[in-house]
């Protein structure tokens, strides 16, 4: 046996392991429903793909899922795209968002917080009322089971009310974020169709209020099909001419009445980033989601009832959707509207502190640059209640790991840190935290429970310590039951199952380790082929972003005519830094030692800046498509970017070089 495995950054101590609920459902699914008592976790992972129907029977037990009709069966249909789940069952998402009401009426459902770090309770008794008049409302103005609702909001209280009550009438949910501008808005709201629009008059950030009305009268005048428009006065403006004025809906004092409907009738609508083309229009329902976050929230990320649950996020991204869904373990939900390094870098650590979140979420991005501002949360806060960090929206560098567990030990903490990792289209996670698993830097402790996981070659053959596609051979409940406006399914199936068919593809590269564990490489649609030799772009992020004169990174592999391969490296440097030969050469010197010798690039091109979607993630398909001489207008979607200026600079490079 070889005695070189790496040792784990954090191993849970055995009360941790006894205590966390996986460890609780794993002892009950095995008396009643024949689940390996011994193995831990790897024997109750493998159990659930093998077992899908017992196992998710079980997770609706576990969790007391109240089916208002019975189901047939667990799942009917199993082929992807395309399986039925708990086809007969009825149910509402928002019942059970508001279960612990019965037992915590006065307690914190949501604690509220902006830039002034002022903390607002929202109690749960307070929120079953408010969902209950404005879901009577709702229903007042003709919002039926399927319609759909949108909200350009923030994250603020109202935006979750508002949710809870489309989901409670049986309506459709769609949100994006007061930052994203008109057309980007349009390109997904005008897809499907809204009847009534929830909206703020405008929304503060980094110190500033930023005035929404003129955005707002223009998707107004843009979407025909509203019979109403909400407005919320964040900023203390008169509703306009026309409008519904939030607080004279939600002042009833009125129960709930939930519509019950199909397990797979849609909940709500979320959009890809829709970087090269209109963003897809991502349908998921009641019960997946239901079912999916309970078994994420409850059993992975350990949440019940004695949790805060703090996510930074905005409702443009599917984290605000699975951070509203904290509420279905009866945890209190924190939500923080602002920047998130304003007044300071600090920023969301100093929500944390304040609001005595259990468990932190927050980018990998915010934990390198807290990491590069010489941050330490730890020793200068009072965070003594966090029990795990959990990063997304890129793989968490090891330096990252590393950071995270030095100024947490230093204060004695035992810190749990969970990278995860999923997507928008299945609105959870494939890989990520275990509690009772140990961690090792720079990579997820496991595949998620239901979810076959699995590195693919070409060939559809499945390795392990090798990099290869990530791909789910069995179905989960919350994966998309179809896009809107695509009649024939033809295009979820290209999507997701053209490459190999009846399997989920999801276009990252991954590798699975021989002890379970999985590593992110970044996006196999923009890999990095030299000579033969393929390596994800984010492993040259992690390398190069360690350099502190170097901010952000951007690496493009393009293909040439002539069979040629052209793989520049564009770096914003940070402030006072020059990309002089000294620089260049420890670029060069990073990837070559790290890495690999193939894949030093062929330039190094500082930029102004390197550009994001609107919810954060580098671009690197529409940038390659420039480069290979694709017009700006026909490569991105010029709704889809945080600073559209920024491609400018790619393309006149690309014309330069033609």
């Amino acid at each position: 046996m070889s005695t070189d495995r790496p040792q784990p950054l954090w191993q849970p101590d055995p009360q941790r392991v006894a205590q966390a609920r996986i460890t609780r459902f794993q002892s009950w699914a095995a008396e009643h429903h024949g689940a390996p008592a011994d193995g831990g976790y790897p024997a109750l992972h493998r159990w659930s793909v093998d077992e899908p129907d017992t196992f998710w029977k079980a997770v609706t037990e576990w969790f007391d899922v109240r089916f208002s009709t019975p189901y047939a069966r667990v799942l009917g249909d199993r082929a992807m795209p395309g399986a039925q789940w708990f086809p007969g069952a009825t149910l509402n998402y928002a019942e059970h968002a508001l279960r612990a009401t019965d037992t915590r009426a006065d307690e914190p459902a949501l604690l509220y917080v902006d830039e002034t770090h002022e903390t607002v309770p929202v109690t749960w008794a307070a929120l079953r009322r408010q969902v209950g008049s404005l879901a009577a409302e709702l229903r007042a103005l003709g919002v039926r089971p399927g319609d759909r609702v949108s909200g350009y909001l923030p994250n603020i209280p109202q935006a979750v009310v508002a949710l809870l009550a489309t989901a409670a009438v049986g309506g459709v949910w769609t949100s994006c974020a007061p930052d994203f501008g008109a057309r980007s808005v349009l390109d997904r709201f005008q897809q499907v169709e809204p009847v009534v629009l929830f909206t703020v008059d405008g929304y503060r950030y980094g110190g500033k209020e930023h005035d929404r009305r003129d955005t707002v009268a223009e998707l107004r005048r843009e979407l025909p099909t509203l019979r109403a428009v909400v407005h919320i006065p964040l900023l203390g403006t008169e509703a306009p001419e026309g409008t519904l004025d939030w607080s004279a809906l939600t002042a009833a004092d009125t129960e709930p009445v939930f519509e019950q409907v199909p397990f797979d009738h849609p909940l709500w609508v979320l959009y890809s980033s829709g970087t090269t083309g209109l963003p897809k229009a991502i349908v998921q329902s009641q019960g997946g989601i239901l079912v999916e976050h309970l078994k994420q929230l409850g059993l992975h990320c350990d949440l019940g009832p004695e949790d805060r649950f703090f996510w930074y996020t905005s409702t443009g991204w599917m984290m605000w959707n699975f951070l509203v869904s904290g509420l279905l373990t009866g945890t209190t939900v924190v939500l923080y509207d602002g920047s998130p390094g304003f007044p300071a870098t600090d920023a969301q650590w100093r929500v944390a502190e304040r609001t005595g979140a259990t468990l932190f979420g927050t980018s990998a991005a915010y934990v390198m640059a807290c990491r590069k501002a010489d941050v330490h949360p730890a020793r200068d806060l009072d965070l003594s209640r966090v029990q795990c960090v959990a990063t997304t929206g890129s793989p968490l560098p090891p330096d990252g790991f590393r950071w995270l567990h030095d100024e947490f030990a230093e204060s004695g903490a035992d810190l749990w840190i969970a990278s995860v990792s999923g997507g928008t289209d299945v609105c959870s996670c494939f890989a990520g935290a275990v509690p009772t698993l140990p961690v090792h830097i720079g990579e997820l402790q496991a595949p998620c429970l239901g979810t076959d996981l699995q590195a693919w070659d070409p060939h559809g053959n499945p390795v392990t310590d090798e990099v290869g596609e990530l791909v789910v051979t069995n179905p989960m409940p919350s994966m998309p039951i179809r896009f809107w406006n695509d009649p024939d399914g033809s295009r979820y199936h290209d999507s997701y199952f053209d490459t190999y068919p009846g399997v989920w593809r999801h276009g990252d590269w991954i590798t699975v380790t021989s002890r379970g564990s999985v590593v992110i490489h970044g996006r196999s649609d923009s890999t990095l082929n030299r000579q033969g030799v393929r390596m994800g772009s984010a492993d040259i992020y992690e390398a190069v972003e360690r350099l502190p004169e170097i901010r952000e990174s951007l690496v493009i592999g393009v293909e040439q005519p002539e069979g040629g391969y052209w793989m520049p490296l564009f770096v914003h440097l940070a402030p006072g830094s020059t990309l002089d030969d000294t620089l260049l050469d420890r670029i060069k010197r990073t990837i070559r030692e790290q890495l690999s010798p193939r894949h030093v690039p062929d330039e190094v091109i500082e930029v102004p800046g390197i550009p994001h979607t609107l919810t954060g993630k580098r671009i690197e398909v529409p940038v390659k498509r420039l480069l290979q001489g694709t017009p700006l207008d026909k490569a991105v979607n010029p709704g889809s970017i945080d600073n559209l200026d920024l491609l400018h600079f790619y393309e006149e490079l690309a014309r330069k070089r033609s």
